[in-house]
């Protein structure tokens, strides 16, 4: 008697499944080199660097709030998104182009899992752009002077624009085949682009648009902005899903259950980009608008006050610790002046206009109270010498609503003390008058309302920036009461502080 054993058949049933996928990642792995090795691609991620650079090195005069850096990764992404839009075109209409098509009938991958790979190929190129927002941001986050927090949902939306543009490029390759079709869409996003508004709370189409910019250019303490973030991230992910998966589902060669999941899955994406589109359209809420009112009227229920030296500086949170340089620009202010102003006990609060969000930018209005200084969210480049000339002109009038009417010799005086102590006194009076100049008059730059210069004022100003503080100073001191006492002539005071006046030197315009 014999036995004979034999071996039972390998299960194989899922083996077909499994080498699909594996050639679908092959090809993806393939497809996206190639992407990267394009010319359009490597041209625009290196213009992209080169724009992080640019944009990055020298922004916000080394003082930046990050609430206002997340917004500004958002556009040099879509320089890389358009190369990816036609490069991934081009990569699906690639046999089509080169008359391959029906070659690909004898391979494992049907038109529809191709179009799964060349979606998968997007992958690593928003992988780099999201190095570079990463990049971008932590740049100015690693800096001791930078204040506020920076948003998640802004940041994403520079990578989620890539991947919107690799999947307009992979729907159109699939609706429309044909080379000419890529242009013609950029074309009509462009219009699309500059006709539809451009803020989060206006009306029309621009909060459907990827990057939605705002006019504005004053910053809100982040709990005060206002923007959906999220709410426009999550319907930026929804629509590149939704678009990646309709492509793969108009696509030839599928069976019917790869159907069912796949329109399961475009109704998924679908319900995402709604639930983003309806989040990000919700309008400003009744808190938010309360919480902007109180801060704009009554800052000081949101503010923590620190003393430094003999004055109190009342901030929002999140520019707390920039409260030290402010009390430097005071101290060195102070100690060119005279009499009991060189020890008065100041109050310098930080003021903003937010009751319109992002939108416009308000005016703030002088306090009118005695010894009160306004300081601004923004610092650095032109707003330190803004502040310095809140400061003296506190000093030397009592309050700041005073320095919108000040047309005599003491407008010499508040400039002296204002840009006297720094390195490059020329330089600072060029960047706190709005004209730009160091000549004539011009209008004198401040947190609230700004002062006014005349022609012979700026001239004597100059002159005692060229004799240099140790002969000024003394003679400051020695003659306070004079120097602001009021309607004191410009002629007076350049003869009290020993510098030349011209005629006409108060003759305000």
């Amino acid at each position: 008697m014999s036995t004979v054993l034999t071996l039972a058949p390998a299960d194989t049933s899922t083996a077909p499944a499994r080498q699909s996928w594996q050639a679908i990642f092959a090809l993806a792995r393939f497809e996206s080199r190639k992407l990267l090795l394009r010319i359009p691609v490597l041209f625009m991620l290196a213009a992209y660097v080169a724009w992080i650079v640019w944009r990055t090195k020298g922004a916000w005069y080394g003082y930046p709030a990050l609430q206002d850096v997340d917004r500004e990764t958002q556009t040099g992404p879509l320089l890389v998104g358009f190369a990816v839009l036609l490069c991934v075109n081009q990569a699906v209409l690639r046999s089509q182009r080169n008359d391959t098509e029906r070659l690909f009938g004898v391979l494992v991958l049907e038109p529809w899992r191709r179009t799964v790979a060349h979606a998968l190929s997007i992958l690593p190129v928003t992988g780099l752009v999201a190095l570079g927002v990463a990049a971008q941001f932590g740049w100015q986050a690693v800096k001791s002077t930078a204040v506020g927090n920076g948003s998640v949902g802004e940041l994403l939306v520079g990578p989620l624009c890539v991947l919107l543009c690799g999947g307009v490029g992979l729907l159109m390759a699939r609706l429309v085949p044909k080379a000419f079709a890529i242009p013609v869409a950029a074309v009509l996003f462009l219009v699309f682009s500059l006709l539809a508004p451009v803020s989060f709370g206006g009306d029309g189409a621009s909060r459907w648009m990827p990057i939605i910019t705002e006019a504005s250019t004053k910053t809100l303490p982040s709990d005060l902005i206002g923007r959906p973030a999220a709410s426009h991230s999550l319907y930026l992910a929804g629509l590149a899903l939704a678009l990646a998966l309709l492509a793969v589902l108009i696509s030839k060669g599928r069976t019917k259950t790869a159907t069912a999941a796949l329109a399961g899955s475009l109704a998924g994406a679908i319900a995402l980009g709604v639930v983003g589109g309806i989040g990000q359209s919700a309008g400003v809420s009744s808190e938010m608008v309360a919480a902007r009112t109180v801060a704009t009227l009554n800052p000081q229920k949101d503010q923590t006050c620190v003393r430094h030296g003999s004055s109190t500086y009342c901030a929002f949170p999140e520019w707390v610790p920039r409260t030290t340089t402010w009390a430097e620009v005071t101290d060195h202010v102070q100690s060119l002046a005279g009499g009991t102003a060189q020890t008065r006990k100041l109050l310098v609060q930080q003021r903003v206009e937010a009751r319109y969000g992002m939108e416009a930018d308000g005016a703030i209005e002088p306090s009118s109270t005695p010894n009160q200084v306004t300081v601004r969210t923004m610092w650095g480049g032109p707003r330190t010498p803004e502040f310095s000339a809140a400061v003296a002109s506190v000093l030397v009038l009592g309050n700041e609503k005073a320095g919108g009417d000040v047309c005599d010799g003491r407008m010499v005086t508040i400039m002296w003390l204002a840009l006297g102590w720094t390195s490059d006194p020329v330089t600072e009076l060029r960047a706190v008058r709005l004209d730009d100049t160091v000549t004539g008059s011009a209008s004198v730059l401040s947190p609230t309302n700004g002062m006014m210069m005349t022609a012979g004022q700026t001239s004597v100003v100059r002159e005692l920036f060229v004799a240099g503080q140790s002969a000024v100073t003394p003679k400051v001191k020695a003659h306070w009461a004079e120097l602001t006492s009021p309607k004191v002539t410009t002629a007076k005071v350049a003869e009290l502080l020993g510098v030349k006046a011209p005629a006409g030197a108060d003759k305000c315009e």
